[in-house]
């Protein structure tokens, strides 16, 4: 089945001394991960690949045929053998008698769970039918940007007729539908009239492919893809630097410093209705897209793609900037395009919505493109967001490929998109690139099928959409504060003026959050350039900031006990002034933002119990227990201030080297031995210092870390200005 023309731009992944070893549910897994593995076969969580393996009935004991497909919102390039739906095919190929036409179709999904084979709990997903239906063992279904190029051109047929020739293929087409049981209807019938054929383009969407075995599946596969992407390389070749109408803005030198000093106050504009991380992207086919002639137009017409789509909302968010205008104009150009954008998707819902339809979802768009700049791309988590971003740059790839197949053509009276579910008239078209109807792209977007899969996801953590920076995240209460938002759903920058304690932590805290959700920074809160630094590479990484926590402190010592006038001016400087600094900093962008923030700094029981030998350290923490008071004021409404007041916390803390943790144990002739272990010398100060409260309980870093998360979260919502004692019960720091 598969053509001999070489391979150019894909190459062959299939390694037979693995695939040899693997039975059917697994050759199938090995093919979807090949398949899912590079971005420009398929994109994440796109596309869908299936097997009819033969296995034996738990029921029966004979041998039945099974239809195996990729479950509901799997991705391939990670899915496992657990991840696929299981269904007899008698019974699957049986629901066609219980078919009561398009207009039904959706009923048709519950009936999936009807058929399903050894109780598999995996949801069977929409396209379950178009699989089941196409009388071949082994289906891919997948997104490719050429073939969607190609599904996406106003001169779709002609081009693809073109390409059988020129490659020898024998693709036919089908207009475009929306994914369900009549598109499966549509698939096997347009098979069956053309035997012979090697694959199908839906109109408007994406390629089937298919093979008498899993092997030739994926060679046919890769090679109708590889091929297309030739086919389209060369007609963009022949449109040259016209490519979307030519060059209009030139990208800008600085981009990437205005994209994060811009990027707090444009998540704060697109968090309105829920918070929403950011990620930028300067990509060369961005800059290209976004600064040319035809972008505006192109990006208002939307994807076509069904899976770009559903991340990518409508359309994008277009801003029109003249770089003249400077960061202060651009804050105006979005905020009047955000407005109109808006008012338009609240047009666009009003004009298609029914009375079944779900309620109107976020106005504001998940994709923001600015000529000169790049685009900036939102979602619920940093994941998505970069997915989301990505997913617009396949449907640059698309409008770009759709443009060059159609250069010096013109645009045919009827397009072959156009079908049962969508007349000519309904689809907009510019420069060849087709876009979906606004009806139907509504259809998807508010499709009851769609709503029940976001409902089946599960429930958001506390800390869910949040950013946290934790300074002094390195070690003992910091890197426990750490730890514990990540646990709580958090995306969290860790800084440290050891950096390599906080790549250690942010490591330790990845594993529980995801590799995106964690990374580390460098800072030394003592220098405003180095507090603006972090937080804009914080905004960089995330596109924001909504809790600040600072853990960071130092403790004056010395073999005699005697502190010089440096330690205490810098016990000052490291426990008050650098408070104040990084505040004041990390102020500035919550204004920016506009959403509600916190802030909880780290003061100490010692601000109010006064002892011998401690006056730097117990000065500097009841100035800090005060700032926090001044700060709760001058910050709000909207962000909140507080603090914790723990008394002695010994363990994990970098305030208690060994040299100091001795001298304590002899100030209180505590009886210790040299051969003790750092840690065990720590247990024994700590649980003399337990002895003197109320509980009887060491302070562990954890209680701090709750503490200070219980104030920063949203369970703290109407408390400011205020510190909790983390002491165990510490009479002497009584409020007075």
């Amino acid at each position: 089945m598969t053509n001999q023309v070489g391979l150019s731009y894909l190459e062959d992944r299939w390694d037979d001394a693995v695939a040899s070893k693997l039975d059917g549910p697994e050759l199938l897994r090995y093919r979807s991960n090949l398949l899912g593995s590079d971005l420009r076969i398929t994109n994440f969580g796109g596309g869908n690949t299936s097997s009819k393996l033969q296995e034996i009935d738990p029921l029966t004991g004979k041998e039945t045929t099974v239809l195996w497909v990729k479950g509901s919102g799997g991705d391939l390039g990670s899915i496992k053998r657990s991840g696929f739906a299981t269904l007899y095919m008698d019974k699957l190929l049986a629901l066609e008698k219980s078919y009561r036409g398009v207009a039904n179709e959706d009923e048709m999904v519950a009936k999936y769970t009807l058929c399903t084979f050894n109780n598999n709990p995996v949801a069977a997903s929409i396209d379950t039918p178009l699989h089941g239906y196409l009388p071949f063992p082994h289906v891919d279904h997948l997104h490719p940007d050429w073939g969607i190029a190609l599904a996406a051109s106003a001169n779709g047929i002609e081009k693809m007729q073109q390409f059988n020739q020129e490659f020898g293929h024998k693709l036919v087409w089908l207009p475009w539908q929306r994914p369900g049981f009549e598109l499966g209807m549509m698939l096997r019938k347009v098979v069956q009239d053309n035997p012979g054929c090697d694959g199908v383009v839906l109109g408007g969407h994406g390629l089937f492919t298919w093979g008498q075995t899993q092997r030739e599946s994926y060679l046919n596969t890769i090679t109708v893809i590889d091929h297309l992407g030739q086919f389209v390389a060369a007609h963009g070749e022949k449109l040259g630097e016209k490519v979307f109408g030519g060059a209009k803005v030139a990208a800008h030198a600085d981009r990437a410093r205005i994209a994060a000093e811009i990027m707090p106050y444009l998540r704060g504009q697109v968090s309105a209705k829920q918070r929403l991380l950011g990620t930028f992207t300067d990509l060369p086919e961005v800059l290209q897209f976004a600064g040319s002639h035809d972008a505006e137009k192109l990006a208002y017409l939307g994807t076509s793609c069904p899976d770009h789509f559903i991340r990518t909302k409508i359309r994008p968010l277009f801003v029109g900037w003249d770089a003249k205008t400077g960061v202060e104009g651009l804050k105006q150009d979005i905020a009047s395009a955000l407005a109109r954008y808006r008012e338009d998707y609240a047009a666009y819902y009003k004009k298609q919505a029914l009375p079944e339809s779900p309620a109107m979802r976020d106005q504001n768009p998940t994709v923001v493109l600015v000529p000169g700049l790049g685009m900036f791309s939102f979602g619920k988590n940093k994941t998505e967001s970069r997915i989301t971003g990505e997913f617009y740059v396949n449907a640059i790839h698309v409008m770009q490929g759709a443009s060059a197949l159609g250069f010096g053509g013109k645009v045919p009276s009827e397009l072959p998109q156009a079908g049962p579910a969508a007349s000519t008239k309904e689809f907009k078209v510019h420069t060849n690139y087709v876009a979906l109807p606004e009806s139907e792209a509504f259809r998807i977007e508010y499709w009851a099928l769609e709503e029940a899969k976001i409902r089946r996801q599960p429930p958001e953590k506390e800390l869910s959409r949040r950013v946290v920076l934790v300074v002094g995240g390195g070690s003992g209460i910091g890197k426990e504060v750490v730890l514990l938002a990540a646990e709580r759903g958090a995306h969290i920058a860790v800084a440290d003026r050891d950096f390599a304690g906080a790549q250690a932590v942010a490591e330790q805290a990845a594993k529980i959050a995801g590799k995106e959700a964690v990374f580390a920074v460098s800072i030394d809160i003592r220098s405003r350039e180095a507090i603006k630094t972090a937080l804009r590479e914080v905004f960089a990484r995330f596109g924001g900031l909504d809790i600040l926590v600072n853990t960071a402190a130092m403790f004056p010592s010395s073999p005699d006990g005697v502190i010089t006038d440096a330690q205490w001016a810098l016990t000052l400087e490291v426990n008050v002034t650098a408070n104040y600094l990084l505040v004041e900093e990390a102020a500035k962008f919550f204004s920016e933002q506009g959403v509600d923030a916190s802030i909880v700094l780290t003061s100490s029981a010692n601000a109010v119990v006064a002892k011998r030998g401690s006056e730097a350290y117990d000065v500097s923490k009841a100035a800090l227990s005060h700032l926090v008071r001044e700060l709760a004021i001058g910050l709000s409404p909207k962000v909140r201030v507080n603090g914790i007041s723990p008394a002695t916390v010994v363990k994990g803390s970098t305030m208690f080297p060994r040299d100091r943790v001795i001298a304590s144990l002899s100030k209180y002739k505590i009886a210790f031995k040299e051969s003790e272990t750092d840690e065990e010398l720590r247990t024994s100060l700590a649980e003399f210092y337990a002895k003197r409260t109320l509980t009887h309980q060491p302070i562990d870093p954890k209680d701090c870390a709750e503490a200070i998360l219980f104030l920063a979260g949203p369970r703290a919502r109407c408390t400011t200005g205020h510190l909790i004692p983390v002491d165990g019960g510490l009479t002497e720091a009584f409020l007075r």
